[in-house]
């Protein structure tokens, strides 16, 4: 999944460990979710977005979500 956390922390000059202890999560959890390797629990990616003043939505990029998971309930 691709998300602007690194855009948006760069812009506010934050280092990976800051943002992971402002939001309560580690320093390999931020790089891991800034390189696609893993996907934010929602209520870590809640706190992301709040802590950024921004939606959900703004933070991540859902459309790889929406060819297939969306997709695919609403076939059934």
């Amino acid at each position: 999944m691709k998300t602007r956390i690194r855009e948006l922390r760069k812009a506010r000059k934050l280092s990976q460990e800051e943002l992971a202890d402002a939001v309560g999560t580690t320093r390999q959890t931020i790089t891991s979710i800034e390189v696609g390797k893993y996907v934010a629990s929602l209520p870590l990616a809640y706190k992301i977005a709040r802590y950024f003043g921004l939606t959900i939505e703004e933070v991540f990029d859902f459309s790889d979500l929406e060819d297939g998971i969306w997709n695919h309930t609403e076939k059934n």
